[in-house]
């Protein structure tokens, strides 16, 4: 019905656990700021030259996406960026599209509800990478999953780290503030000092990851560059609240013990007051993370406050009553639970004082929870933002 529309666009697939949706808005804005007419699929939205409409899943349906590339042809685009799922993988969403560059971000416990196993999880991921779907490869190496593929690609590829100079492509003198974040990147004999607006040591590992992918794309680096530097925000993605407050507020998508694992280290340092988490275990997911989410909220916060965070067919009790667990056995938080979220939020921002943080946790860019397969309209950044006015 569509051909292959794939092939007559650069398609830039960006698959593992965390940083996807921070990555693909990355390429696309590399993309943009190089010339180039771009698309964008991922879990929050999708969009091109004449529109963007909100994403009802991570990676659409194998018709649905290729009814969206069909689109952008016609619409003369010349590359996407798409989130590639291992939901989307394994359930042959993206059958019929071939990438210039597939990207892999990392890999860590996620979707053990569906995947069964760490391997087959990785397994899964790992398919994307053949000449069967993808030209040229990018692939992060700071974690043993990414090291494994690099291993066994036999595609051309390029390596990724923040954390050494042993990949192709490598970060350093990083640092991390309140306003940014600043890295030099290094390719062969060629540097550049990157200044991000975006917030976190991971997005480093995302900036590195698009620069390869552009790179291999043969896009031209100077004007991309500058297009992912001037990217203010990814929504639901440490996404700021600031309403004149005297303390710091944000929503994140934060929802697995690695990206906690990353990203409250980073707050701390942002603060010698306390800082205040809302957090909760989403149901019909892995159960065996409900635990660890509380335990590193826990020992990284100074007060949690447990929360619905979306049961769907789940007792809700349970999940929250797991999460809590986990945060009090870390004997570091004082650990509250209130059921409503919306309650939840206005408590915490009701607690902030001068320097503090408030975060809220685990939805992100969400605009619903579900209970027993009935979605109840909730936007936490709305929620938010109205506690913070209400609070003033």
């Amino acid at each position: 019905m569509h051909g292959q529309p794939s092939s007559m666009i650069d398609m830039y697939g960006v698959t593992g656990t965390n940083g996807k949706t921070s990555t693909a808005f990355m390429v696309e804005a590399g993309l943009r700021a190089a010339g180039k007419r771009a698309g964008l699929v991922s879990g929050v939205c999708v969009r091109g030259p004449k529109g963007s409409q909100r994403a009802r899943r991570t990676t659409p349906e194998a018709s649905e996406l290729q009814t969206t590339l069909a689109a952008f042809v016609r619409d003369q685009v010349d590359g996407v960026a798409m989130e590639v799922s291992s939901h989307g993988l394994a359930q042959h969403r993206i059958d019929g599209t071939h990438f210039r560059v597939a990207a892999f971000t990392n890999l860590s416990r996620d979707h053990l509800d569906f995947h069964h196993t760490m391997t087959e999880y990785f397994e899964t991921k790992a398919t994307l990478f053949t000449d069967e779907w993808c030209a040229a490869a990018v692939i992060g190496i700071d974690d043993a999953y990414g090291r494994t593929l690099a291993a066994r690609v036999t595609v051309p590829h390029l390596t990724v780290s923040s954390c050494g100079s042993t990949a192709d492509v490598f970060a350093s003198a990083i640092d991390t503030g309140r306003t940014g974040t600043a890295f030099t990147v290094h390719h062969e004999e060629w540097s550049r000092r990157i200044r991000l607006r975006l917030l976190g040591s991971h997005q480093v590992d995302n900036a590195l990851t698009a620069i390869a992918s552009l790179r291999l794309g043969g896009v031209d680096m100077a004007t991309a560059l500058d297009g992912i530097e001037e990217l203010d925000a990814v929504p639901g993605r440490l996404e700021r609240v600031d309403l004149g407050q005297n303390y710091l507020a944000f929503v994140d998508y934060v929802h697995n013990p690695s990206a906690q694992s990353r990203l409250f280290p980073y707050l701390r340092s942002l603060t010698a007051g306390r800082l205040i988490v809302v957090v909760g275990a989403t149901g019909g997911r892995d159960s065996g993370k409900r635990k660890p989410l509380g335990h590193i909220a826990g020992t990284f916060a100074d007060v949690v406050i447990v929360t619905d965070e979306g049961p769907f067919h789940d007792d809700a009790a349970g999940l929250r009553n797991d999460v809590a667990l986990g945060s009090c056995e870390a004997k570091h938080a004082e650990t509250v639970i209130i059921p409503d979220r919306r309650e939840a939020i206005g408590v915490a921002v009701s607690q902030a004082r001068l320097g503090d943080i408030v975060l809220v946790a685990g939805r992100g860019h969400d605009h619903s929870m579900n209970y027993a397969g009935v979605e109840i309209p909730f936007d936490d950044r709305d929620a938010l933002e109205r506690a913070v006015i209400e609070r003033a």
